[in-house]
């Protein structure tokens, strides 16, 4: 399980490191991909199997399935962290995040998310968090 929040640097060639914690659970090969909300999914082997299966079920006739499937598939890339903990991430993932230089990584249970300092920043702050609460009990979840 990933859980915690990390703040890292991308260096000049595109290279990330990646925090032990999350190397340690993430294991030799993963795959980063294009994520919701404009930042990246790292996702364990294992797990974008899962999803893999789940995208294969869905149906060829449906167009916004074809497109979800197209999202996440087409600049899926597989990784592997390199001897000083880092992992290169591809030039249009990068430019699809808008990842310069200021990162934070988060544990998101399953996955990774990687987040451009600025997108964070403005995109989590949690000023709402009564109401997503009323939303997520709506759902079953309860705390």
């Amino acid at each position: 399980m990933f859980m915690g929040e990390y703040n890292h640097t991308i260096d000049t060639k595109g290279r990330l490191i990646i925090p032990s914690k999350f190397r340690e659970e993430l294991g030799e090969e993963f795959v980063v991909t294009k994520g919701l909300d404009g930042c990246l999914f790292v996702f364990p082997e294992h797990e974008w199997n899962t999803f893999e299966e789940k995208l294969k079920s869905l149906p060829l006739t449906n167009k916004s399935a074809r497109q979800f499937s197209r999202f996440f598939v087409a600049g899926a890339a597989p990784c592997e962290v390199d001897k000083q903990g880092r992992i290169l991430l591809p030039g249009t993932l990068r430019e699809f995040a808008g990842l310069e230089k200021d990162v934070v990584l988060t544990g998101m249970l399953n996955r990774i998310e990687i987040w451009s300092k600025v997108k964070w920043d403005e995109n989590n702050t949690y000023d709402d968090m009564d109401d997503i609460a009323e939303q997520m009990s709506d759902l079953g979840l309860s705390i």
